[in-house]
Order: C-alpha cells, then structure tokens, then sequence
C-alpha cells in the first residue's frame, strides 16, 4: 500500500544544480562529494528536501541534461558510491532527495541512438526516436534553442531534436521506452531516492501526424493560454505515462514523488498533471512570470490555489531556477519589463539594489503563501545574476543557436560563493570554476552572513523556522481588506503584507511583526517593496 506520508504537500524544497553548488576536488566543477559536505548548511537553514539537476553520464553539450546513460553517475561529479552516500547522508540529516529525469530526450552519444545512426532507416533501432524521410524537413517546429527542430542523417532521413541537435527526442509511442523508463524509476528508488523531478514533462507525446506549428514559440511552447497546445507539448498521451509512473511510485515506501516542469496554461491544464493518480507536484511558471504589481501576483495566486485544489492537490511557488534570470536581477527592472534570455555586457543591466530589496520582499511574499516552495541554490545569499559574464565563456547551447540573439542561462548557473576571502569564494579548494564568479560574489559569501542581523541567509533562516512553527504550507489563504498598491492575506494566525506602492503602509492596530523583509519605518510603517509578516 502507498505511504500516506504526504510530506512534500508543504515541503520547502532547495534546487542544486550540482556543477555550480561545490567542488570537493579542486578541478572547478562542482560534484556530488561537494554536495554532501555542504548538507549541514542546508540543515541549519531549515529547508525540508533537496532536488538535484542531472549528474548522469553526459557529454555536458546542455549542462547534463543530455543524457547518455541514466544509471551512472558522470565521472565529473563521482560516482555512485558517492550518489549513495550522498542519499544516505541527506537522510541522516532529515532531508528528503529528488533527483532529475530527462525523459524527452537523450544525448546523442546515448547507445540507443549510437546504435540508430548505425542502423539503415526503417530499423527498429531508429523506432525509438523520431525519424523521417524527405528532401526538406518534415515539418516548420523551431527548436527551442533556436534553428530547425529537425537534423539531416547522412543517409538523408531526419531525426526530431526539440532541444539540441545533441538532444535527440524519444519516440514514446515505442514500447521499448516506456519498459526502459519504469526500469531507471525502480533503479534510482531502489537507491533510495525519495522523488523525481521530470524535465520538459509536457513533451514526451507529440501530435501523431506532426502537425505544422508556425506560430513563434513562448519559452517551452505551452505558455499560451488561449487556444489549443502546440503539437508537440501537452498532448493527452503523457497522462497515460504518467499514470504508469504513480503505479510504480506508489509501491514504496515512505512516500516518493513525482514534480512535473510542465510550461502549460491555463493553469486548470497544468492541474491535470497532478490528478491524484498522476504527479504530485508541478512547478507553479505563472507564478514566477507574473510582474512585481499586486493585481497580477493576487491572480495568479488565485488561480493557481483554484486549480489545484480542484484536484485535491497542493500548490507550489518559485521565483527562480537554473533556466531563467535569477530573480534578485528580474526584479530589477520596471515592473512591467517582459521575461529576459539572459542579461549579458551591453544589454540594459538591473537596478541591483532595487532587485535585492523586492527580490527579498518576493521571498517572505512566496513563502507566507500555502503549499510547497522550491528554491534555488544561491537565491538565500540573494546572489544576482552575473550579468556581465563574457560571451566567450558562455556554455549554454541556446547563446550559439541563436545566432548570438539569446544570452542563454549562464548568468544564473555561476558558482555560488560560500567564503568571501578564499579561493573561488569557497566553491573549490583552488581558485578554478567552471564559469568565471564576479568580483562582488564576496559581498555576498556565507560567511559574511550567516549570524548577521538583517542579512539574506538571515531572512531566509528565520523565513523558514517561522514558516513550520505556524504551519503555513499546510494553512489557507484568506485575502485581508487590500486596495490600491498592498496586497495582504491571513494564513492562520500569520498577516503576510506587501507594500508595492511608493506610500508607507500602515498594519492593523495591535498587529505584532514577526519578520520583515526590510526595517519598518520609525513610525512602524511598512515602506515601499518590503514584506512583513505579523501575528494578528
């Protein structure tokens, strides 16, 4: 029977994207040995689980998430003796593990497709992947890193490739992938992971007569909420998988889970990812695209809380992660500003002081809120974007396919600073990383935080001890009286306020502050672009 542990419904959850989190070894990559040495740390700040972006074998032509083997570890990050220890020390120290699956795509050095392009068209290995005949490209779909979604063979067929030209797509309509798949989920619960987070979970079916597609793609394709989806995101078949999937996470126990990076809309679409017989969680896009304006953020809140609990499922909010401009740089800009590929030399640069103030009022804003958090690694230093990174150094795939249009996801993925005055600010015992760190990383190190008032690590520290005392993730949201440029809700006991407007706010007679994002007025006002949260 099925654990009823449902312990992920409030779960506050921390994203490490292992190249860029520690180097155990001193070669400038980060590792999973680093990982485990920094697990204390994450402990003391109070987060309840760790999800971990791929460390597979992969040539690394998309930062690992083209795999060539998904039951081993890339020898650049260990081994898996050292995943094992890994899980093992994580769950010493009560923290739960979640770990990527790219199942969309593989690399192209994967031995499937090495085997595909060995093979003569029509060869039940080239079955596995999408392949076509014809002079021209089978059909208009745009990669979503730029360019044809279609590569010439050199026998002349054509493979399908969503992503990179390195990323193949799987056939899923193939039997021999789905029993493959549901043999990676057992090898890596038996390991004892307690979840899966599922890349591009919106992708795996595709429209069966490849439809043409020439409208431009949003993001991932799926962020148009008005229409039919795009043939090849969100088409009914990836249901069925997913329900296969639950049948196999339910034979488990303690309780393990499924989270769905779906970019889909409505958001009464993306709820039905997290059916009770499907995933458990979905990465909550809207939220993390909505602009700095209180109308917007109390729609989608809305929104998102009706969807899912028409499902009976929980909420999650993010503000960033390792595929977009970290939100301590977003915010930086004017409020209306649209989403940005990357931010790079010569391009309009943020307001950093005004990025980290709001970025820290979004933070205590996002985890007042009901349900389940993600965090990235990093955004509790309030680490900006590195947005002066050099273009040669850029390693995103999407910087090149787009003709040098798209600054990519480099500034985001730079190494996080742990000590101010050591060697790559303590990423790595030399002064190696694989991407270079800015100069004012400093500032914002570890050790220049932790037990200072009023510091980021602080505000999150004590965000998220606050946050299980009063229970927040498994309360309800109740709107307060709101107008004009506050947005206010009661969660239980617990007032959360935003002063988005350029007039101090006044709290409600008797009210007592528990945290606040930045110091009150002397009057005990709430200035402009700051959270608080107070007991009522």
């Amino acid at each position: 029977m099925p654990s009823t542990d449902a312990w992920w419904r409030d779960a506050v959850i921390y994203q490490i994207y292992p190249r860029s989190f520690a180097d155990a070894n001193g070669d400038g990559m980060g590792d999973l040995p680093g990982i485990t040495t920094r697990l204390p740390r994450l402990r003391e700040l109070g987060i309840d689980a760790v999800w971990l972006s791929p460390f597979y074998v992969s040539p690394q032509h998309d930062a690992g998430y083209d795999v060539a083997d998904y039951r081993d570890v890339d020898p650049r990050f260990g081994s898996l003796g050292d995943a094992d220890k890994l899980i093992a020390t994580a769950h010493d120290h009560g923290l739960k593990v979640i770990v990527d699956l790219v199942p969309n795509h593989t690399s192209s050095e994967h031995a499937w497709f090495r085997a595909a392009l060995a093979a003569p068209p029509g060869s039940p290995e080239r079955e596995r992947y999408i392949f076509r005949d014809g002079a021209e490209p089978p059909n208009s779909w745009q990669s979503v890193f730029g360019g044809s979604a279609w590569q010439r063979t050199d026998d002349g067929q054509w493979y399908l490739h969503l992503f990179d030209v390195s990323q193949p797509d799987l056939n899923w309509d193939h039997p021999e992938v789905r029993a493959e798949f549901l043999d990676i989920l057992r090898f890596w619960l038996d390991r004892g992971v307690d979840g899966f987070r599922v890349d591009v979970a919106h992708g795996l079916i595709k429209d069966a007569d490849l439809t043409d597609w020439t409208q431009p793609s949003v993001v991932l394709g799926g962020l148009d909420p008005v229409g039919p989806p795009p043939p090849m995101w969100d088409q009914e078949g990836v249901h069925e998988i997913y329900r296969e999937w639950r049948t196999v996470l339910d034979g488990y126990s303690p309780a393990r889970i499924l989270v769905a990076e779906a970019w889909v809309q409505p958001e009464e679409r993306l709820a039905r990812y997290v059916r009770p017989d499907e995933m458990h969680q979905a990465f909550n896009f809207p939220y993390l695209e909505a602009p700095w304006l209180p109308a917007e953020l109390r729609a989608v809140i809305d929104s998102s809380l009706a969807a899912t609990g028409a499902v009976g499922a929980t909420t999650t909010w993010v503000l960033s992660n390792h595929d977009v401009v970290r939100h301590a740089s977003r915010l930086g800009f004017p409020a209306e500003t649209g989403r940005k590929p990357g931010i790079g030399i010569g391009d309009p640069q943020p307001d950093t002081g005004l990025g980290l103030r709001r970025a820290r009022a979004a933070s205590l804003l996002m985890l007042g809120l009901p349900g389940s958090a993600y965090l990235y690694q990093g955004e509790e230093l309030g680490l900006p974007e590195h947005t002066t990174l050099a273009d040669e150094v850029r390693e995103d795939p999407a910087w090149e396919r787009s003709g040098h249009t798209e600054r990519g996801r480099d500034g985001c993925r730079v190494p996080i600073p742990w000590e101010a005055d050591a060697p790559s600010y303590g990423f790595g015992p030399g002064d190696d990383s694989w991407l270079p760190q800015p100069a004012i990383w400093a500032e914002y190190a570890l050790d220049r935080q932790i037990g200072v008032a009023g510091s980021t690590w602080e505000l999150y520290r004590s965000a998220l001890a606050a946050r299980r005392e009063h229970d927040l993730g498994n309360g309800a949201l109740v709107w307060s009286a709101t107008e004009g440029d506050v947005l206010a809700f009661c969660n239980g006991e617990i007032l959360v306020l935003t002063n988005f407007g350029q007039e101090a706010a006044e709290l409600p007679s008797g009210a007592r502050v528990l945290l606040s994002s930045e110091p009150l007025d002397g009057d005990g006002r709430v200035p402009t672009d700051v959270t608080v949260w107070a007991a009522v």
